[in-house]
């Protein structure tokens, strides 16, 4: 199992709308999450900032990663979820939400 944490901050005047659009995510959006191996996912707000954490249990993370990004009621999601999020500059080339470091973890 793979655990992973991001972050990306939510623009002030649309976390209203994002926290609305996030208690009823779409069915085949959930189904998706499911389909590619993630597991025990969260996201969490503090001060303008939202922490993802997820755990991942497949074994080919860029593989179901790209069937994600390929799956068209989750391109649909992210069109509308995007504009509402402000991405680190810190953030990877190639990544929307900054992963993180892992520098703790207990069972």
């Amino acid at each position: 199992m793979k655990r992973i944490g991001s972050v990306i901050q939510v623009k002030p005047d649309q976390l209203a709308e994002y926290k609305a659009l996030h208690t009823a995510v779409w069915p085949d959006v959930q189904d998706m999450i499911r389909t590619c191996h993630i597991r025990n996912y969260s996201i969490y707000h503090k001060d303008g900032f939202l922490f993802s954490y997820f755990e991942y249990v497949g074994d080919n993370y860029e593989a179901d990663m790209e069937r994600m990004a390929a799956d068209p009621a989750t391109q649909k999601w992210w069109d509308i979820c995007m504009p509402l999020q402000q991405p680190l500059e810190s953030r990877a080339e190639k990544e929307w939400w900054a992963e993180m470091e892992e520098v703790f973890h207990q069972d």
